[in-house]
């Protein structure tokens, strides 16, 4: 894990002398939980993964500029990637307004490990992008509401209350 001043550092080669390696290393420090942040919240789409991860690391290197250190490189990608999913979401949802998604069904005589995720999928599934969102930032990423405060600009007490609309939500759709 990359110190603030290792970040820092790499971020000003980036921007002073447009160092490409500099931007990679920041690259290999964070796309593993960008991925992974962006999985959960495309609820497992690898393609669509892909594409925003990558939409991601390119409009932070051409704005990497713009970067002003008051949080951590960290925090900053995320926001930018949440940014990215929801003008997906938004552009989704004119293309094709109020398609609902199913979730293929899974073998109930799978094992509980597959179950438990199962589960997890089904609520997931049951929220708002919003919801979705927070409640992965929060209990997936392991952040504290006020870094999903700065990566959604979003109100703590408008996150706490999400989060516990999202908790009950998951609940009932995962006892159904």
């Amino acid at each position: 894990m990359l110190t603030k001043f290792e970040e820092l550092t790499l971020i000003a080669r980036c921007v002073a002398s447009d160092d490409r390696r500099a931007f990679g290393r920041l690259v290999e420090e964070y796309q593993d939980d960008l991925r992974r942040f962006i999985f959960n919240l495309t609820n497992g789409d690898a393609a669509l993964t892909d594409d925003l991860s990558q939409d991601t690391f390119i409009k932070a290197y051409t704005s990497i500029q713009n970067f002003k250190g008051l949080a951590r490189f960290k925090t900053w990608l995320y926001r930018i990637a949440y940014n990215e999913y929801q003008s997906h979401i938004r552009k989704m949802s004119t293309i094709v307004e109020g398609h609902q998604e199913t979730m293929p069904e899974k073998p109930i005589d799978e094992s509980r490990i597959i179950e438990q995720r199962h589960d997890i999928t089904v609520g997931l599934k049951a929220l708002s992008p919003i919801e979705r969102s927070l409640i992965l930032l929060f209990y997936m990423e392991d952040m504290p509401i006020k870094k999903i405060a700065t990566i959604t600009s979003l109100p703590d007490g408008t996150i706490k209350s999400y989060l516990s609309r999202a908790k009950a939500k998951m609940a009932k759709a995962i006892s159904q």
